[in-house]
């Protein structure tokens, strides 16, 4: 799962070497929190969060095969 949002938050961004995830767990739920640097957050959220919605698209895609719950939580 971290590795999917590594790869399309490089593909997003300008500074593709400031892309950090980490990932935890909650009462069965993978929590992933996205860093990128400050000028390229409005390349990750998109206009009106489309590009955020369509990227936990993708996660609840893949945590569907992976039989568990997954939430992306994009921080500044």
């Amino acid at each position: 799962m971290k590795e999917i949002v590594i790869t399309i938050a490089q593909a997003l961004v300008e500074y593709p070497d400031e892309v950090n995830v980490t990932q935890r767990e909650e009462n069965g739920t993978v929590i992933l929190e996205l860093r990128v640097a400050e000028s390229d957050m409005g390349k990750v959220i998109g206009k009106q969060g489309r590009v955020a919605q369509a990227i936990r698209t993708v996660l609840k895609a893949a945590a569907m095969k992976e039989d568990c719950r997954v939430m992306l939580e994009i921080v500044g």
